[in-house]
């Protein structure tokens, strides 16, 4: 799950825009999600209402040019290192971010599973259609100034 970690901090802030391909087709789940989480649901019960809409087809799958952006200096993404950096997503249909060479030795790209919890902590997940999010830095924020080199 998306964010879902076990502890959020109160500190992040992190403005994302969307293309319209990101917009039908990653929105529907973060929004999903939220109104999960909002509404006091646990991890669990989560991961498995996600899932009977995933099943029942009430989330659309990942459309092809879905892409995202935040790069906004204000933000504050996490508070391990460096707060933030400007950045791009990608959003793919695939398992394996290797294959488009994320998380290789000097690759500029790096690949996470949009679902961000481990399917060893939370096995259900393994049945999930597989969302890699290709990060890559840029390096200027949305003012034009320079960023942080990466």
């Amino acid at each position: 799950m998306r964010g879902a970690q076990s502890s959020i901090s109160p500190k992040i802030r992190a403005a994302e825009c969307l293309n319209p391909a990101a917009a039908r087709s990653i929105l529907p789940f973060a929004s999903k999600q939220t109104e999960l989480l909002l509404a006091g649901h646990s991890k669990v019960e989560v991961i498995a209402a996600i899932k009977a809409a995933i099943d029942k087809k009430e989330l659309p799958p990942i459309e092809p040019g879905a892409v995202s952006y935040m790069m906004a200096k204000s933000s504050y993404l996490t508070d391990s290192g460096d707060h933030n950096m400007p950045h791009i997503m990608f959003y793919a249909p695939i398992k394996d971010a290797a294959v488009w060479g994320a998380n290789v030795p000097n690759s500029p790209v790096m690949g996470v599973s949009y679902w961000y919890l481990s399917d060893q902590s939370y096995p259900q997940l393994g049945s999930f259609p597989p969302i890699t999010v290709f990060l890559v830095g840029a390096d200027k924020w949305s003012d034009g100034t320079p960023a942080p080199s990466m």
